[in-house]
């Protein structure tokens, strides 16, 4: 009798075009992304959402997730959670996805929350001391540098700035030799911004010989840049390096713009390489040149700014981070073979499978081809040097 019943079901499922197969309970493994989808960043989350989605479904369409027993699993993407750039918002965020099924995250936006998110994160596997969460985050964004290191469940797939812009200004010192200062602006309210000026671009550029000649500082709120243009003016470097993400750079260069301050070059934060800088400001940033980890150039980098730009999403160096995110986490839940069975403990044994196969890793593919990995769970990333020039940001120098 149930197999007639059964017969009879998948005779029906067949009629409206479902094989049988699909009337056992798809298997599913979840991954979350958050970060900053509201405020002055709110478009680096909108793009890390839409490079997220797009990459689940090319891995879907591919099949799915491997699991330990040979069955296929649906890659599951739940909505991106919004944290505001807030620390206290992203660890709530987190401390919701542990409770959760979901077995890995992809963020945060700012290095200010991944720096204490981390923190409340297990500091070393294995330590039964150290009650903190046992839970693997991937980030996209967050760029401050050496974060990682803070715990052993954190991983980056971020470049590193501080190599980036060694190379960057040892390259404009072979270009350009008739430029002998640089002059630095600073979001000095915001971690990546801070940091990127003080201990790389600043550090980098006197290492390479320039002489820096000192620094005007903003919030990252702010929308008046007056005092600080006049304070350039009267500096009148030859280089000007701006460590602030798009929306006061555009306000600084349109003030520069309105006073008639028109450095001999201008060098800009890997953020700001970004669509939103072609929006906001492209005629005041024409010629501003940036390192950064991505750029459409080849097949893949290409097919991915596309499929993201369906989902609404633009592709820089941070959302295609995001992008490659999900390859890397689907190649490491099917090297770990993870169950994907969603009763608490096998969730935990699963996050654990996952989190000792990213450490295990010491290479993952890119975009721009192969990404080396640190022993403190960080990323070598190939890079390139852009510009901007006629509303885009086209390749000027490829150092590797």
């Amino acid at each position: 009798m149930k197999t007639i019943t059964f017969a009879v079901a998948a005779a029906f499922a067949t009629s409206l075009g479902f094989s049988a197969g699909a009337l056992a309970q798809e298997k599913t493994v979840t991954i979350a992304g958050f970060g900053a989808k509201s405020g002055v960043l709110r478009l680096f989350g909108v793009n890390s959402d839409a490079a997220i989605k797009a990459a689940v479904e090319e891995v879907n369409k591919a099949g799915g997730v491997k699991l330990a027993d040979g069955s296929k699993a649906k890659m599951v993407y739940s909505d991106f959670l919004d944290d505001r750039c807030n620390a206290e918002e992203g660890i709530a965020v987190v401390r919701r996805l542990v409770g959760s099924d979901t077995l890995i995250a992809i963020g945060p936006t700012c290095s200010n929350v991944a720096e204490p998110l981390y923190g409340i994160l297990q500091k070393k596997v294995d330590d039964a001391k150290d009650t903190g969460l046992q839970f693997p985050i991937l980030t996209d964004v967050a760029i401050k540098g050496g974060l990682a290191r803070i715990s052993e469940w954190s991983f980056r797939n971020v470049p590193s700035e501080l190599t980036m812009y060694s190379s960057l200004f040892y390259w404009l010192k072979t270009q350009h030799p008739d430029l002998k200062t640089v002059y630095g602006g600073v979001e000095d309210d915001f971690a990546h911004s801070r940091a990127s000026w003080h201990a790389v671009m600043k550090d980098r550029s006197a290492a390479n010989g320039y002489t820096v000649i000192g620094e005007s500082k903003w919030l990252l709120n702010d929308t008046n840049f007056s005092t600080q243009v006049r304070e350039i003016k009267k500096a009148n470097p030859d280089i000007l390096s701006i460590a602030a993400h798009p929306f006061t750079t555009c306000g600084l260069l349109k003030e520069m713009q309105r006073q008639g301050v028109k450095p001999k070059l201008i060098v800009g934060l890997t953020s700001t390489s970004s669509l939103e800088t072609m929006q906001g400001c492209p005629k005041q940033a024409e010629g501003m040149i940036i390192p950064t980890s991505f750029a459409p150039v080849g097949k893949e980098a290409v097919a991915a700014a596309q499929l993201t730009a369906k989902k609404g999403g633009a592709a820089d160096l941070h959302s295609m981070a995001a992008w490659e995110n999900v390859f890397i986490i689907k190649d490491a839940m099917e090297k770990a073979g993870i169950s994907g069975k969603k009763d608490a403990a096998s969730v935990q044994a699963d996050r654990r499978k996952i989190r000792d196969q990213l450490a295990a890793t010491k290479t993952t593919k890119g975009l721009l081809g192969i990404t080396k990995r640190t022993e403190d769970r960080e990323a070598d990333k190939p890079y390139l040097f852009v510009h901007a020039k006629s509303g885009n940001w086209a390749v000027l120098h490829n150092p590797l």
